[in-house]
């Protein structure tokens, strides 16, 4: 056996059997969720209704919930799942990655379903049969609006490239969503990307309070974005050769790119660490209850 075999093996054990001896010692045990009645409208005499909300054990009235803690174990076990992949590629990991994957397309797919064809297509179409069959809120007063056969008759020409024959057709909504997506999307990006841009390097180089005096650190941020914006535009101006000032203006402009570049890095990788903790404390804390949210330990 290798020794990193042999170390990952010695871990898992030792973990897995501070596990069984925690679960048969503590009174609470590990892996359990736990819910307690409240009213939704605890101000109202009349309104009786009470829903569950999650609770810790110990507090008055908290149960534990089967249908809760079977979902907290599984996903328990796909996040260990996910993890496996650090030692390396296996069986779990793939199991978990499979049912995301599956998981994730049919969520998508009901959500467009309901969203895109019911509340919008169907909806109006046919509002008096969608009133009475999944959308009991609709507008009494709406009526058919025929303009939505159009995204009907293109949806049906999309769907013929599972034909056998006539795959040609669908090159035409294919080609119409293309062309939609791409020129809405243009106007947002030259607004986002391009005008706002601009936009905000249009800022003045001395900076006078409302009192009359200038402000000095507001000047000198204005002086350093207009040089910071001018050094990185010269970088990437090719027709003149990059040699006397020109060549240290834009290699001032590659050091403010770093700095932009890192800085973005730096900050995917705080969020994924972030990631990281937070399911590290749903392990230790909602899972095993190794933690309570006080900071007491319940081990």
């Amino acid at each position: 056996m290798k020794r990193e075999t042999l170390i990952w093996t010695v871990l898992f054990v030792a973990g897995g059997l501070f596990l069984v001896y925690r679960g048969l010692t503590a009174d609470h045990g590990f892996g359990k969720s736990y819910v307690k009645q409240v009213r939704i409208n605890p101000e109202s005499q009349t309104d009786l209704r009470i829903k569950y909300v999650n609770s810790r054990p110990g507090v008055a009235g908290a149960e534990v919930s089967l249908p809760r803690t079977v979902g907290l174990w599984l996903s328990a076990f796909f996040t260990l799942a996910i993890f496996s992949f650090l030692y390396r590629d296996n069986m779990f990991y793939k199991i978990a990655e499979s049912v995301f994957v599956g998981v994730t397309a049919a969520y998508v797919m009901a959500q467009a379903f309901w969203e895109g064809i019911v509340d919008r297509l169907l909806a109006g179409l046919t509002p008096q049969l969608m009133r009475g069959w999944a959308l009991p809120d609709l507008k009494a007063t709406q009526e058919p609006n025929y303009v939505y056969l159009i995204p009907l008759v293109l949806g049906i020409m999309l769907l013929w490239r599972l034909a056998p024959r006539g795959g040609w057709i669908a090159r035409w909504p294919l080609a119409f969503i293309v062309g939609t997506f791409a020129g809405v999307k243009l106007i947002s990006f030259l607004q986002a990307d391009f005008v706002s841009q601009i936009r905000s390097t249009i800022v003045p180089l001395v900076v006078v309070t409302a009192a009359g005096s200038i402000d000095i650190w507001a000047s000198l941020r204005n002086v350093g974005l207009i040089f910071g914006v001018f050094s990185c535009l010269t970088y990437f101006f090719f027709s003149v050769p990059h040699r006397g000032v020109v060549g240290r203006i834009s290699r001032a402009g590659v050091w403010f790119l770093m700095i932009t570049f890192g800085a973005s890095f730096a900050f995917t990788v705080m969020g994924r660490i972030a990631l990281f903790a937070a399911r590290l404390e749903f392990l230790f804390d909602d899972w095993l209850w190794l933690i309570d949210p006080k900071g007491k330990r319940l081990w």
